[in-house]
C-alpha cells in the first residue's frame, strides 16, 4: 500500500511500498506460494471497509480471476472485518502479512520453544477474527431471547483458546526460567556472549557456521532460523565466548511475533556483544539496517555494544569496499549505533573473518586483554599451561629453575596470577 497522507510516519512512498512487496513476494515463495501477479494501491488512507476501497477491490477481483488465484496476499495488516469482507468479495481465501509470516514460523520452528512461540502468536492472531468464521460460529441476534447456538460456539472457542494462551504462556514462563538458569550457570563461568542479530536472509547463520564451525541450517529464503544456536568460539587472545544466533528481523515486524518470541530475544537482551549483520549487497540494506535498530530499541537492546558486520562484500562489484562511506551510510546519525566499528567480511567465502574476530577482540568489554610479564616455576606445569590455553605468549626465556613469558591475557587470569607478575 501507497499511502499518500503523511501522518505520524506512516507514509510509504512508492518506492518503499515496491520494495515491502518485492519481500511479501520472497515471503510468500518461502512459504510455498507461487507469485502469479501484484498490485499496488495509491490512496489517501486505508478504507474502513475493505482498505483499498470498492474499485480497487473489483480490479483485485478481476485480476485473480483472469489468473486463477486461489489466495490474495494484503501487504498490510487486516481487520478482522476487512478480511471477511475482501474474501466474500474476491470470493478466495484472503491473508495479510502477519498471517503469512506466522505460517512461515509454524512451518520452520522445530523446538518446544519456537512451536509454542508460534503457537501463541497464531492464537492472539485469531482470537479477533473467531466472529464470523462459518456458519457454526454465526451470531443468530444481540437481544435478550436471541442467543443461538452459534454464539455459544463462538463462546467456547473463545474460552477454550484463552485456556490455551494461558497454558503456552506458563510453558514460556518454564522456557525463559530454564533459559535464566542457563545464563547464570554461563556467567558463573564466566564466559562473554555474542549475539548475531540482522534482517532476515542477512547471512547470519552462514556467518554463525563460519565462526563456530557449526552446521546450523543456512537457506536463501526468509526465516530459515528460528530457534536459537549457542556456540563456543576462541578469540585470538585465547578468550573464549559464547555466540548465538538468533531469529532474523524484518520490517513491520507484527507485535505478536515481538512479544510471542520474547524468550528467543531475550538471548539478544542478555548478550555482552552484538554482530549486526548487514547484507551490504542489497538495494535497500540502509533501510533494513534501520529496521533491525528500531527492534533492538523495542526490546531494550539498543543500549548494549555492537559491532556492524558488512557481510556478502565478495557481491559487491567494486574491488575493494570503503568500510567507512558504508558504516557511515547505513548507521549515519542513528543514537549510540552510530559509533558503532565496522568490519567487511564474507561469512560464505572466509574474506575477512580474521578481521572480524580481532575486531570482537578489541571492542568486547568483558575482560580486557592486558599485557604482562610473569616468572612462573617451571615445575609449575598447570600454570605454564593454563597461561598459553587462556592467553598468547609473546616471549618465552628461561632463568634458572623458572620460565619468564611476556604475554597478552585476559584482566582475569592476570588478576588469577598476580604473585607471579614481575
Amino acid at each position: 500500500m501507497d499511502w499518500k497522507s503523511r501522518r505520524a510516519g506512516t507514509h510509504l512512498g512508492p518506492d518503499d511500498a515496491a520494495e515491502s512487496l518485492e519481500e511479501l513476494a520472497e515471503l510468500a515463495a518461502g512459504a510455498g506460494a507461487v507469485v502469479a501477479g501484484r498490485l499496488i494501491q495509491s490512496r489517501a488512507a486505508p478504507e474502513a471497509a475493505t482498505l483499498i476501497g470498492q474499485g480497487k477491490v473489483q480490479e483485485l477481483s478481476q485480476l485473480g480471476q483472469s489468473l486463477d488465484a486461489g489466495l490474495v496476499i494484503f501487504d498490510h495488516d487486516l481487520t478482522p472485518t476487512q478480511q471477511r469482507n475482501l474474501e466474500k468479495e474476491l470470493a478466495c481465501r484472503v491473508i495479510d502479512r502477519t498471517q503469512l509470516i506466522l505460517d512461515i514460523f509454524a512451518r520452520r520452528a522445530r523446538t518446544r520453544e519456537g512451536r509454542l512461540q508460534v503457537e501463541l502468536a497464531q492464537l492472539n492472531y485469531l482470537l479477533p477474527r473467531l466472529t464470523g468464521r462459518g456458519i457454526e460460529m454465526s451470531r443468530l441476534g444481540g437481544g435478550i431471547g436471541t442467543r443461538g447456538p452459534g454464539e455459544t460456539q463462538l463462546e467456547t472457542d473463545r474460552r477454550r483458546i484463552h485456556r490455551r494462551i494461558k497454558k503456552i504462556e506458563e510453558d514460556l514462563d518454564s522456557v525463559r526460567a530454564g533459559r535464566a538458569l542457563h545464563r547464570r550457570k554461563r556467567h558463573a563461568v564466566p564466559l562473554p556472549t555474542i549475539a548475531l542479530v540482522g534482517y532476515t536472509n542477512a547471512g547470519k547463520s552462514t556467518l554463525f557456521n563460519r565462526l563456530a564451525q557449526a552446521t546450523v541450517l543456512t537457506d536463501a529464503r526468509m526465516f530459515a532460523t528460528l530457534d536459537p544456536t549457542v556456540r563456543p568460539v576462541t578469540l585470538p587472545s585465547r578468550r573464549r565466548v559464547l555466540v548465538s544466533d538468533t531469529v532474523g528481523f524484518i520490517g513491520n515486524l507484527p507485535t505478536t511475533l515481538v512479544r510471542a518470541f520474547r524468550a528467543t530475544l531475550e538471548e539478544v537482551t542478555d548478550a555482552t556483544l552484538i554482530l549486526h549483520v548487514v547484507d551490504v549487497s542489497a538495494p535497500h540494506a540502509a533501510a533494513q539496517t534501520g529496521h533491525v535498530l528500531k527492534v533492538l530499541a523495542e526490546i531494550d537492546a539498543a543500549a548494549i555494544p555492537q559491532l556492524l558486520v558488512l557481510n556478502k562484500v565478495d557481491r559487491l562489484p567494486e574491488a575493494g569496499t570503503d568500510v567507512e562511506a558504508y558504516r557511515h551510510r547505513l548507521l549515519g546519525g542513528v543514537g549510540a549505533a552510530a559509533e558503532s566499528r565496522a568490519v567487511a567480511v564474507s561469512a560464505l567465502t572466509g574474506q575477512g573473518i580474521d578481521g572480524l574476530l580481532a575486531a570482537i577482540d578489541d571492542v568486547l568489554p568483558f575482560d580486557p586483554i592486558v599485557r604482562a610479564r610473569l616468572r612462573l616455576p617451571l615445575g609449575d606445569g598447570a600454570r605454564i599451561s593454563m597461561v598459553h590455553d587462556l592467553g598468547r605468549v609473546l616471549e618465552t626465556s628461561y632463568v634458572g629453575d623458572s620460565c619468564e613469558m611476556e604475554v597478552e591475557i585476559p584482566e582475569s587470569l592476570r588478576q588469577r596470577l598476580a604473585s607471579f607478575i614481575q
